[in-house]
């Protein structure tokens, strides 16, 4: 088997520029991802909001 890599100290960084320009072309689509699956969490906030509202109106209609 033939060394393809070529000698010890030469190191060649094209391997590393090729994963960092990967890994910033696959970025983007994790923060749309991110962005899309926030919408049930706002709707989660708003649920309690509006429960804590309900049970704060109940038991201010109790006490009064």
């Amino acid at each position: 088997m033939a060394n393809t890599q070529g000698p010890q100290g030469n190191y060649d960084p094209a391997g590393s520029t090729q994963m960092f320009r990967a890994f910033v072309d696959e970025a983007p689509q994790g923060r749309q991802q991110a962005a899309a699956s926030s919408g049930p969490r706002v709707g989660l906030i708003i649920g309690i909001v509006v429960a804590v509202a309900v049970v704060a109106a109940v038991a201010w209609l109790a006490l009064k």
